[in-house]
């Protein structure tokens, strides 16, 4: 068996760790990849997510060869057996100590921003990353979590080697989904196991801070569903806040918009804005390891247009303002299901989107439209300035992010992009009097 992607993973992992939810649990993921594993894992427990920011110490000549480790708040682990055998002296050991300090500060303040480390004392430790193989990295974690008061430690991982147990004697409870065999490399077990940037582990980061499914605000609905769209059912996530003053429905072309993070956290902007947002899945899983279908911009618009009609019958929804966003070929559909004899869409919001994609529809677009392109997606940017001139008969803006790529990974382009996004539905999404 093998891991779709990170979400997939953590999600996976989550089933073996509902015996936690009765425990004061804190989930610490190793960035970087773990992040995303982590998070899934605190949202199944409902329980706070951090990054625990940890540094070998590596004797001066081998650093390869660890002679302790180093975490936040002073937390400090050496290996005095290696420190003698090694013959490293204590000024040698204080260089060695004093520079990784301050890499490790450095990062931290990175991933965590000005939001305070958690606190572990006296709580679970639940230690998250996206596989074990050597195990060196993990093992200084537990050994920092300990150090930093955790009453007990647990190493959770998608994915270890055989016998890999034997390697830990600083934690309380060891799990991993899989322990392949044989076992050659960590991202074997993933079919997409491509690198987490920074950017991604502080949007993961903010996002629960800001508060998941796990902790949503009070008064809101929060709950996935599947979603009815013609002769299929797709995974969906609705979130419906108190006294909502209309919804938002996301569209994202390769067919992961209720698991992106971007989405996410655009998603509670709008989310604390008034807006309901429901994020879906335009493709099957099947369907969207075709990469033709992920622009196939006619199918992604029928769904869409079918899930809107679903949506306009649910309680609570009926009546409402609706408006699309959507990213990538999502955009696309978005503008094009706006034209369906049956829409009555308000606004329409694009971000990194190719609403060029639509043009054999975009003259017949009525609905108020936004593009949100980066200053530095120089290809993607011209092609949302073409689009905007065959927007003849509706209101739309292109507003660029300075300092923005493709994917808004830079830091604050995606709360500009998000910002954007809320003052053009809070313009449009109006309820009738």
């Amino acid at each position: 068996m093998s891991f779709v992607d990170r979400v997939d993973a953590g999600r996976r992992l989550a089933a073996r760790l509902g015996h936690l939810t009765q425990e004061p649990v804190v989930v610490l993921g190793l960035p970087r990849g773990g992040v995303p594993v982590a998070f899934e894992v605190a949202q199944a427990l409902g329980a706070p997510l951090d990054v625990i920011v940890v540094r070998k110490l590596g004797v001066p000549y081998r650093p390869e060869l660890g002679m302790g480790a180093i975490g936040e708040g002073g937390a400090r682990v050496i290996n005095q057996d290696i420190v003698r055998l090694a013959r490293v002296s204590e000024s040698e050991l204080a260089e060695v100590e004093a520079r990784e300090r301050v890499e490790l500060e450095r990062r931290a303040r990175r991933f965590r921003g000005e939001r305070p480390r958690l606190s572990l004392r006296g709580k679970t430790a639940v230690i998250v990353d996206d596989g074990i193989a050597t195990g060196a990295t993990a093992r200084a974690a537990c050994q920092v979590a300990l150090a930093q008061g955790a009453a007990r430690v647990v190493l959770a991982v998608p994915v270890a080697p055989p016998g890999w147990t034997s390697r830990f004697n600083e934690t309380d409870e060891l799990v991993a989904v899989e322990t392949p065999e044989p076992f050659y490399a960590i991202g074997e077990s993933y079919d997409d196991f491509s690198q987490t940037r920074d950017e991604a582990v502080i949007e993961y980061l903010e996002r629960a801070h800001r508060g998941s499914v796990a902790s949503a605000p009070v008064g809101a609905r929060d709950r996935e569903l599947t979603v009815p769209a013609g002769p299929v059912a797709l995974g969906g996530h609705l979130t419906i806040p108190e006294h909502p003053t209309g919804i938002v429905v996301f569209a994202h072309g390769s067919g992961s918009s209720r698991h992106s993070p971007r989405n996410g956290f655009v998603a509670e902007r709008l989310n604390g804005a008034g807006f309901g947002t429901l994020l879906f899945d335009l493709l099957t899983d099947d369907e969207g390891r075709d990469r033709a279908n992920v622009f196939d911009i006619e199918l992604l618009a029928r769904r869409l247009v079918d899930v809107t009609r679903w949506l306009a019958t649910q309680p609570g929804v009926a009546g409402l303002p609706l408006g699309y966003f959507g990213a990538s070929t999502g955009a696309a559909a978005a503008l094009w299901a706006t034209t369906d004899p049956g829409a009555r869409i308000a606004a329409v919001v694009s971000r990194g989107g190719r609403p060029d994609l639509a043009a054999p529809r975009l003259a017949q677009v009525t609905a108020p439209t936004l593009l949100v392109v980066g200053g530095h997606d120089d290809v993607v940017l011209d092609l949302n300035r073409q689009a905007a001139a065959l927007l003849v008969r509706c209101e739309h803006e292109v507003t660029v992010i300075p300092g923005a790529t493709h994917l808004f990974e830079e830091v604050g382009t995606l709360r500009a992009a998000a910002d954007a996004a809320r003052q053009w539905f809070a313009r449009y999404l109006l309820i009738d009097p």
